[in-house]
């Protein structure tokens, strides 16, 4: 094996990213909380207060390392091709969709997300909803704005002894379903995946189950291809008569048209709905969808996760996860990646390779080592579906003819060094 000097390799050359070199690009006016964080750590942000076209991101995205972004940025293949320089992308919200994930993966660019700091404000939104739901108290506002004082308890019902049914018991279904029991309801559950139940929660064998069962039913379920449409026509044919429908998930998990027709014919006595299958870019935006107009309707414009309390605590979990991946090659809490994480670096140099999930990467890569007769002081390698994510501290002296053969070999994805 030919050494880097005689290949003509400046092996003095730094290939550890100097915190003032690395650029950051905030968009949708994340908290300010982001922005003190990576300052903090030494870092400087740049900061916008909207969502980028895909064409802005692609004018800018070859110069951006870490990207942060909520939910209405879209980071396409053609944007992740485009970024040349990318390390790492921040969704400072709970949802990834947004995001080509495998593309992302493929490029050696973890994805990270908050999916623990908004779950409460989330929680206390679909309870309240709940409550204005059973009470017809959006209604009574509208009537009141409108000059006609109509004080009547037609309609009208307590949430104590009601049955909830949550779909999709991930991070936001337990607090819902804590919540819930503190008003006296009972609370179900609905899960493909099996989940522990918290409180006196009781979980069902199926969504059809548990449609036939609540009073009020709850969605708390990503976007994905499982999920999108999951609730239509059928669906909601199978619900209770005069119950009710809480959608605080993803806008296509439900047919807009068939809630409609179900809340208009009387099936559903009421809707709380707080994303859409297509959502304004901005405050200017027009904003039309079947259910305006719908006196037994809430609508709320995708403010789930929007206290300032969840934005806050969302920038500050995130930012750590992106501070964690860029110091220290951490990638414990990424979406679409392998998850290592070593102790912060003690002595010599670390080396961070990305490559194909394929067999004898390892041994290639240990090969090398041994040629050169370079210490490890320690080795972590996980892998995900077509990606494979190498930790490994070596000897100062030779870790950057460590990375240049690394960088040689054809299951290469991206490899760093950070000193």
């Amino acid at each position: 094996m030919a050494s880097p000097e005689a290949t003509g390799v400046d092996v003095t050359k730094q290939h550890s990213f100097p915190k003032d070199k690395i650029r950051i690009l905030l968009l949708e006016g994340i908290h300010a909380a982001a922005g003190e964080r990576f300052s903090q750590a030494g870092y400087t942000v740049e900061s916008l207060p909207s969502a980028a076209s895909e064409q802005q991101l692609l004018d800018v995205i070859p110069e951006i390392h870490l990207l942060g972004l909520r939910s209405k940025t879209q980071v396409t293949k053609r944007v992740l091709d485009a970024s040349t320089r990318l390390l790492a992308i921040g969704c400072y919200c709970i949802g990834t969709d947004q995001v080509d994930l495998k593309m992302a993966a493929s490029r050696g660019v973890p994805v990270f997300n908050a999916p623990f700091s908004s779950t409460r404000s989330v929680a206390e939104l679909t309870l309240a909803e709940v409550v204005m739901l059973a009470r017809r108290a959006a209604h009574r506002s509208q009537q009141l704005h409108a000059g006609r004082w109509e004080k009547s308890a037609a309609g009208s019902h307590e949430v104590r002894h009601k049955t909830i049914g949550i779909v999709g018991y991930g991070h936001i279904g337990p607090q819902v379903g804590l919540l819930a029991e503190a008003f006296g309801m009972r609370v179900v559950f609905y899960d493909t995946a099996k989940k522990l139940p918290l409180g006196n929660a009781e979980s069902l064998g199926s969504l059809d189950e548990l449609l036939e069962t609540a009073d009020f039913v709850t969605l708390h379920v990503p976007d994905t291809p499982s999920t999108r449409g999951m609730i239509g026509a059928e669906q909601l044919a199978r619900t209770r008569s005069g119950s009710y429908l809480l959608n605080l998930s993803r806008g296509r998990v439900v047919d807009i048209e068939a809630l409609r027709d179900a809340l208009v014919s009387g099936h559903l006595a009421g809707a709380a709905v707080d994303v859409y299958p297509e959502e304004p870019q901005g405050r200017t935006g027009e904003f039309d969808v079947p259910l305006r107009g719908l006196d037994n309707v809430i609508l709320t414009p995708h403010v789930g996760g929007s206290t300032l309390e969840a934005q806050r605590n969302i920038a500050i979990e995130v930012v750590d996860s992106l501070i964690g991946f860029t110091d220290a090659g951490a990638t414990t809490g990424a979406v679409n990646f392998p998850e290592v994480e070593l102790p912060l670096l003690q002595s010599g140099h670390r080396v961070l390779n990305i490559h194909q999930n394929v067999p004898g990467v390892l041994r290639d890569i240990n090969q090398i080592i041994a040629d050169m007769g370079a210490n490890v002081s320690a080795q972590y390698l996980s892998t995900l579906d077509e990606v494979g994510y190498l930790i490994m501290d070596v000897d100062a002296g030779l870790s950057r003819q460590v990375k240049h053969h690394i960088d040689a070999l054809d299951t290469n994805i991206k490899t760093r060094l950070l000193f």
